[in-house]
Parts: structure tokens; sequence; C-alpha cells
């Protein structure tokens, strides 16, 4: 069975996670996906350690676990685009790729005649997308970008944390790089779409994707809200701005979650708290009423909620179809039964490390599933067997490896 991107090639000039995260959801849907890399030293997040990868004896290893998350299904090669034959040989690879993705600055490229133009020009039907903090136009296009200064430029760090005054209050970013993910899904998304057009027109086309433009993009409703109103939305912490009770719960032995989208949800909760007064009180009967009394709602629930486990609350709440949950930890998020049945942990045999866990591509296709097919790669793991299906002998390669160019 081969995958649904089984007939694409894609050349992976990028590093770090918004460009690797999108190569990585191409090579899980089949596509070939070729990870050109500094020699030496490859992707940077090989080296943002510790944690470390552990090898085959449970030691630490020098491949940072950072690496593994976005680097699956790929082939490595190491190409030192500096010099004039490394520069050659990513223009022959560019001649026969479908895509190539790369998150150098604005114009980094050009210098080495690898922009979209210059590649382009030798292959028109190549779909080019070029991911930087900023995009290729406007007055920070020069400027280096990276995740945690846009979610605060961006505005996610304005409605993440604790409200000002509060224990532990201020502006918080996530706890992933959330952004980079983002732009990287968004990137994927522009890649596949550029494929579709190019069937119909025989033309590729060049992507300019910002990660400041996807965070934007991605406040939705907050942005949508301030819009409207124009009002700044306040930091709330778990607390929803449109929906009440919709946070985080003390109960006797740690915390829950509340996710009560609806007025029945409200009152079936009450009812099982042994507080169907709460659902009656005219300040609490509808959500826009729940929101406006927040203040005085929240305190009343959460002296009912500790009177029980989170295990109890959660058994209880389940079977009167009351969206509630635990907060896990990543322990138990993996010790999920749910996550498990899932399948979301797999392993993949590496060459230098044993093992290596990995979190499975979330997309479940019924003709094509995703195939796990190989581990992240080692740097330059592939470069003989890529250079030769160019053409190049042993001799030609030897030659290649001796100047430095691979």
């Amino acid at each position: 069975m081969t995958g649904a991107l089984s007939h694409i090639r894609v050349l992976d000039l990028s590093r770090i996670l918004a460009g690797p995260w999108a190569g990585q959801l191409l090579a899980d849907l089949g596509a070939d996906v070729i990870k050109v890399e500094r020699p030496g030293q490859g992707d940077d997040t090989r080296h943002w350690g510790p944690p470390w990868a552990q090898d085959a004896q449970g030691q630490a290893s020098d491949t940072a676990s950072y690496f593994l998350c976005a680097n699956r299904n790929k082939r490595s090669i190491a190409i030192d685009i500096t010099q004039p034959q490394g520069q050659a040989l990513v223009r022959q690879l560019a001649a026969k790729a479908d895509v190539l993705l790369e998150n150098y600055k604005v114009g980094g490229l050009k210098k080495y005649g690898l922009d979209y133009d210059s590649l382009a020009a030798l292959n028109p039907r190549l779909v080019y997308c070029s991911i930087t903090g900023f995009g290729q136009t406007g007055p920070y296009a020069p400027r280096a970008g990276y995740d945690f200064l846009i979610q605060g430029l961006g505005g996610l760090m304005s409605v993440t944390g604790r409200p000002d005054g509060e224990p532990g209050g201020g502006p918080m970013k996530v706890g992933v790089a959330l952004t980079d993910i983002l732009t990287g899904l968004y990137a994927s998304n522009a890649i596949l779409a550029a494929l579709a057009w190019r069937e119909h027109s025989g033309q590729g086309q060049h992507i300019d994707m910002a990660l400041l433009d996807v965070q934007v993009a991605c406040l939705a409703n907050q942005a949508l809200g301030h819009l409207a109103t124009g009002q700044d939305p306040a930091r709330l912490g778990n607390a929803h701005p449109s929906i009440v009770p919709y946070q985080d719960f003390p109960t006797a032995d740690g915390h829950m979650i509340l996710a009560i989208g609806n007025d029945g949800q409200f009152q079936r909760f009450c009812q099982e708290a042994g507080a169907p007064e709460l659902a009656a009180d005219a300040r609490f009967a509808s959500n826009a009423q729940r929101v406006q009394h927040r203040d005085a709602l929240i305190p009343l629930l959460q002296a009912l909620t500790r009177q029980r486990s989170t295990a109890q609350w959660i058994a209880a709440l389940e079977a009167k179809a009351v969206p509630c949950g635990p907060i896990n930890t990543l322990s138990g998020v993996f010790a999920d039964a749910q996550v498990q049945a899932r399948g979301m942990v797999f392993t993949l045999p590496h060459a230098q490390l044993g093992q290596v866990p990995q979190v499975a591509c979330p997309i479940k296709l019924s003709a094509t599933p995703v195939q796990n097919r190989h581990a992240p790669p080692a740097i330059g793991q592939h470069t003989e067997a890529v250079l030769q299906e160019l053409g190049l002998d042993a001799a030609a390669i030897a030659a290649l490896r001796e100047r430095g160019v691979v």
C-alpha cells in the first residue's frame, strides 16, 4: 500500500520546527522528503538538549529529542551550499523535485542561486514554500523571527496567563512552540493547495508563509471579539471569555476541568452537585447571565467541586453527559486508555539509537494510511543513495567528500 503523496518528492532545506513539521507531515503522508543539512552540524535542533535521546544501551546520546519530534520518514543528505558544487547539487535535486521547503532569511538563498526565481527557471512546476518570521514583504521582513517572539508580538501572550493581581499573574507563553507548529500545518495545507492547482495549470508557485501572519490568524474568536468591540480581551487564566463555567476547578485531591457548553449541561451539573437552586437562579440560568455574573458563580462552584475527588467527579459527570476531565501530566497522557487505543505512541529502529519513540501522526486515512517508514535520520545518512539517484558514481561522490562539499 502506498501513501497518498508517494508520487511527490520534497526538498526540505528548513531547520528548527515550522518547516520540518510541515515536511514531516508530507513525509507521513507518503512523500519522499529529502532533508538537506549542513555537513557536521545539521539541523540546529539536533543540539537543542537536554533532554537527549537515549542510545541502544540506555545512555544519553548527542542527539536531542527535540530533533526526533519533527523529522521522521525523511532522508538526510549533507551538502555545503556555500560551495558552488554544493549549490549545483541542490539545483539538480530541485530540478527533479515537486516541492521545496526553506526557512532562510528573506533573500538569504538568492546569493546561492537557490531562490524561487532561479529554481523556477529550471523547474516551472516547482512549488517553493518560504517560511520566515515576518514574510517576504513589509517593514519587518528582514528580521529573524522565533516562536517566543511571535507569541508576544502576535498577541497570543496577551490572552494567555493569569490576570494581573493574581499569584503568578502576567502574560505567559504557551508550553510548546505553538506558532511554529501552526505555521507548519498552514504551510503543508498551502503546499497541497499549490500541488492541486498545478494539476490543472501545470505551473508551480511561490508560497510566502510568515509566523506572524499565522499567529494573528489563529487568534480566532479573540481577534474577532476585539475587531467587533474595539476592546482588548483580558487574561482569564484557564477560564473562557464567552462560556461559563468553562475552566479548571479544585477537587478534594487536585483539579479537574469543567467544559459546560450549554444550559442543559449546567442544569445537570448542578443537580449532580446537590445544588439545583444554582441553575434556577436568574443570575445563572443562561450562559449570557453566567458570563455576566462569573465572579459570583465561580466561588460557589469551587466550594462544591472541593467535596469530591477528581475521579469521583469525572465518573459521576460523564454518566450525566456533562463534559469534564482531568489535567494530565504527560505520563498520564501516554498512560490514558484512549491515547493507547488510538496508537499515538510507537517506536522506529535507528542505526545509532536503537528504538526511538515517536508520537504518531493523528491523520487516519482509510485508503492510504500513514506509513512509518523510518526513524529521523542521522546527519547525511542518505547522502550516497541520493547522489546515486542523481547519476553520480562512487568516484564522483568520493571527490565531493574530499572537498567537503558533502
